[in-house]
């Protein structure tokens, strides 16, 4: 199967990374290099951009700015959440048409590859041959297939280090901290936290994702039980915990196109975790309990000081391995996925290819293998997160050497 020649295009969709425009670029590069490639443009506020013609010439950008914006987190193209319809489909593929795309690379979670795939299907039909590629970027870590997605690793190690921080604060000040990470329906990101535990008394105390029923009366009973046990106690939960019906515990009402929840960008949560456990254990022991909480919202995926060099030498050869398969004419379409080869100092990856249709819309839940009870996160999960992260700080402590004349 030959490749076609003509111009390429790149959209960014979605939540941004600290990483995303190491793809961006790692696309660019290796289109200019293409001889199947005329010209690379970008899609200004991903779909959207294609729909309103606002396309811009990656091609004029230097090599130095283009490094820059690599190195640079969220979006560099903007990004948006849009699922559109048929008939804006249909109107995508005229504006291909028009402009003579013939490689079109959107980087982005499960509807961003469900929004490719669908645009595939309708090249296909009217017999228009455009390669069509999902490049795989989400903080949540939870896209099917791959064994991981650029952008989770510098968010898990901003994540482990704000926990880090937040365990010396908790036991300098002792008392009932609740943080509440970001994932609708998977908690690789909340078990992240894991990886501040040094001690046998560090924090996270407890650990709640959405791969777990949360039974509010539990959550009460387990900090009740820690903080008798170290008189504090600092709880990690995920944004998506829910109840048996599987309904979330606060429901804002808000709904984004794809149908989702509004949950980020808001303290509720929380702030009514915090609320509870006041009322119920300031109570049930008859004290004033010091409670707080913190909601670590957008934070986490675009922090400029934590980034992972792991995370973004990945994202950047998932971008090149989006536009070598792309032009190599044997793959028409797909999404790239991450292989593990190792652990520990012996990891590496390796780059393949798999359908649309494994990426689009479902979403991947943490590896039951890495659940302890509804509390907590197997230690085999650190096994599995650390590569991906690096090397982290190591919080020391005082002996407490005891003072005698």
């Amino acid at each position: 199967m030959s490749s076609p020649r003509g111009n390429a295009l790149i959209g960014q969709s979605g939540g941004p990374t600290c990483v995303i425009n190491q793809s961006l670029v790692g696309v660019v590069e290796e289109a200019l290099r293409s001889d199947r490639i005329d010209h690379v443009l970008g899609a200004v506020h991903g779909i959207q951009g294609i729909l309103d013609g606002n396309l811009i010439d990656l091609g004029k950008e230097s090599t130095a700015t283009l490094e820059a914006v690599a190195r640079t987190p969220c979006a560099a193209l903007r990004s948006i959440r849009k699922k559109p319809t048929r008939e804006e489909c249909e109107a995508m593929l005229r504006s291909f048409q028009e402009n003579d795309v013939r490689y079109f690379f959107y980087l982005g979670g499960n509807d961003s590859a469900e929004t490719a795939h669908i645009l595939n299907e309708l090249a296909v039909a009217e017999n228009y041959d455009v390669r069509l590629f999902h490049v795989p970027k989400t903080i949540d870590n939870d896209l099917r297939v791959t064994d991981h997605c650029p952008g989770f690793g510098s968010a898990a190690k901003f994540v482990a280090q704000a926990v880090m921080g937040d365990n010396q604060d908790n036991r300098s000040l002792p008392g009932i901290k609740i943080d509440i990470v970001m994932g609708r329906h998977a908690g690789w990101l909340t078990a992240a936290s894991l990886l501040a535990r040094r001690y046998e008394d560090d924090g996270p105390h407890l650990i709640y994702v959405p791969e777990r029923v949360f039974s509010l009366d539990d959550f009460l009973a387990d900090v009740d039980r820690i903080y008798t046990r170290h008189g504090r106690c600092l709880v990690v939960a995920s944004e998506g915990i829910h109840d048996a019906n599987g309904d979330s515990l606060l429901d804002s009402g808000e709904r984004d196109s794809h149908g989702n929840v509004q949950l980020s960008g808001s303290g509720a949560l929380g702030d009514f975790l915090a609320n509870e456990v006041k009322e119920k254990l300031g109570s049930k022991l008859q004290k004033k309990l010091r409670v707080r909480a913190d909601t670590f919202g957008y934070l986490q995926r675009s922090f400029l000081g934590s980034v992972s060099e792991v995370d973004a030498r990945e994202a950047r050869e998932v971008g090149r391995t989006a536009l070598r398969v792309a032009t190599g004419g044997e793959v028409p379409h797909g999404s790239i996925v991450i292989r593990r080869m190792g652990d520990g100092a012996a990891y590496q990856a390796a780059y393949e290819v798999t359908e649309l249709a494994n990426v689009a819309r479902e979403t991947r839940d943490l590896d039951e293998a890495f659940l302890a009870g509804d509390n907590d996160i197997d230690r085999s999960f650190l096994d599995y997160v650390a590569p991906l992260v690096g090397e982290l700080p190591r919080p020391e402590r005082l002996s407490d050497h005891p003072f005698s004349r």
